[in-house]
């Protein structure tokens, strides 16, 4: 049976002010903390919050414990001059916009210095920031392609395992094909690795969440609508707006990193 979440006729999400950033921050958040990779140990709270649209200093609270992310939305914040969980610098951070062009370069690679430097040798924290001279930005998917390790495992051989994960641990996007039940078929364009570079395939058609127990974390979803993706679950509707920003910030942190010679060593994870 197909089943739909439907919107109100009069809310169009891009016609909408900016919502609460530590809601839409919740909403990407959330599933590699279900999974226990990151964050604290909050995840059926962080679901039941984002559910709910029930913002205020607890869910603040459990943002700032994403030991990962924070740093890169106080970076974005400095430079936008806004707060952290300002709804611009989140969206910036997870969805790419002009606004990340401001926030590279040497105040990235001062900001990477100041969390990494201590775990690596000279030649290391070198390699680690050479996607910035290349132009990355504080963007979740340069972390994903550039701190992590697992670009550097595939560039040794190790393909299958660590392109799947870099594939599920990037925010991607996708149009919705149908949906049955709690889960959604969408079509989206997976990681693929040509033995030199990074890019992506065709699309395809893949099973994702998007409600467990009456809660989900996209306010809508119906067939034809395109959506974002993080893991196993579909985060939120997107706009043709915010599709180009997730798009060019994909884009352009693939090309950083397919330029360097060396990727991130996995001392950075340790």
């Amino acid at each position: 049976m197909t089943d739909t979440l439907h919107r109100p006729p009069s809310a169009h999400p891009e016609a909408l002010p900016p919502e609460d950033g530590a809601l839409l921050f919740g909403r990407y958040a959330f599933p590699p903390n279900d999974l226990g990779y990151c964050g604290p140990d909050r995840a059926d709270e962080l679901l039941d919050r984002v559910s709910a649209g029930a913002s205020g200093p607890g869910l603040e609270e459990v943002a700032r414990a994403f030991e990962g992310a924070w740093p890169y939305l106080e970076l974005i914040g400095e430079c936008l001059g806004r707060a952290p969980l300002d709804p611009r610098v989140v969206e910036a951070y997870w969805l790419g916009g002009p606004e990340l062009g401001r926030c590279g370069g040497a105040a990235f690679a001062r900001s990477l210095e100041e969390r990494f430097r201590p775990r690596l040798t000279r030649l290391e924290f070198e390699r680690l920031v050479a996607a910035v001279a290349a132009g990355g930005t504080p963007h979740h998917n340069f972390h994903v392609f550039a701190v992590y390790p697992w670009v550097g495992l595939i560039r040794n051989g190790h393909v299958d395992g660590p392109l799947t994960v870099l594939d599920r641990c990037r925010i991607r996007c996708g149009q919705v094909l149908s949906i049955e039940g709690d889960t959604a078929l969408v079509e989206s364009r997976h990681l693929s690795w040509d033995g030199r570079t990074l890019s992506l395939a065709p699309p395809t058609a893949e099973t994702a969440h998007f409600r467990r127990g009456g809660r989900s974390l996209a306010l809508t979803v119906k067939p034809g609508d395109f959506v974002t993706l993080h893991w196993d679950w579909i985060c939120d509707w997107i706009g043709p707006m915010r599709l180009t920003r997730l798009r060019n910030a994909t884009a352009h942190e693939l090309a950083a990193v397919n330029a360097c010679t060396y990727s991130a060593p996995a001392a950075v994870l340790s």
